[in-house]
């Protein structure tokens, strides 16, 4: 062996020992949860089928159900942290969160922040307007003039100028059912929002109080959102999806929770 590929040699198990030993000193998110005992999530206090308070004032959802289930095959307890839709990634950024689980669709802009995960669901955007009002068609809802009732912080607020270049976009901060009832009492001609939280929380009303049309205007998936000093993290919860789908547990969360209408007589 030459000194020359001696040295080279000396100098890589240097590099090696060096990676070796920052590897084992620096903990993951993953192994802070488990050495912590606990799993911190972000949901979204109002934003039903994915998480919300029932009529009991139990906590429950779609998201509840999925996480409190990565939980328990972590071994340990869920502790769950309400944010409005606006306060969500600002949680999981300030380390008040370990995962972010909502009905939110990764983009390009937001992976400039914090990392997704593989999809869970795909899901698309859908407008309704009050029911007995002149707003017939997600045509009619593009005439000059009308407003336009979107959650702030949302994919809805950035997709609406597109679709309704004519209209005013009224951007409303919080969750639930706020853009519904800024149509019903309205504030709003229409509003626009994923067609599962449309679906979901449009139940709460007296049948008829909304047209909800059936153009689907996107097709989006969703997705849930660690730091990106969590990628441990996001591995264990890839693997959880593709296990969950494999044996059937996220179709059958999904068909009870966002496919049909099942869950609003018990919650």
């Amino acid at each position: 062996m030459t000194k020359l590929n001696a040295f080279a040699l000396t100098a890589m198990l240097a590099v090696m020992t060096q990676v070796g030993v920052a590897t084992a000193v620096e903990a993951g998110t993953l192994e802070d949860i488990l050495q912590r005992g606990e799993l911190r999530v972000a949901v979204q206090t109002q934003g039903p089928p994915f998480s919300f308070m029932d009529k009991n004032a139990n906590r429950t959802g779609s998201a509840i159900d999925l996480t409190t289930l990565m939980a328990k095959e972590m071994g340990v307890k869920i502790v769950y942290l309400d944010f409005d839709w606006d306060g969500l990634l600002p949680a999981l950024l300030s380390g008040k969160a370990d995962i972010l689980a909502a009905d939110m669709t990764p983009t390009l802009s937001r992976a400039t922040k914090v990392a997704f995960t593989k999809p869970f669901m795909y899901i698309g955007a859908v407008a309704f307007s009050k029911g007995d009002s002149d707003f017939k068609t997600v045509e009619d809802c593009k005439a000059p003039g009308a407003t336009i009732a979107v959650l702030l912080g949302s994919t809805g607020e950035k997709l609406a100028p597109t679709i309704f270049p004519d209209a005013e976009i009224k951007s409303f901060k919080g969750g639930g059912t706020l853009l519904l009832d800024a149509v019903a009492t309205g504030r709003a001609n229409c509003g626009l929002n994923d067609s599962s939280a449309v679906a979901a929380q449009s139940a709460s009303y007296e049948p008829g109080t909304f047209t909800i049309f059936p153009d689907m205007l996107t097709k989006e998936p969703l997705a849930y959102a660690v730091r990106y000093d969590s990628l441990d993290l996001m591995t264990w919860v890839n693997l959880f999806i593709d296990t969950t789908t494999l044996d059937g547990r996220l179709d059958e969360n999904l068909n009870y929770w966002v496919n049909s209408a099942k869950w609003q007589d018990e919650h």
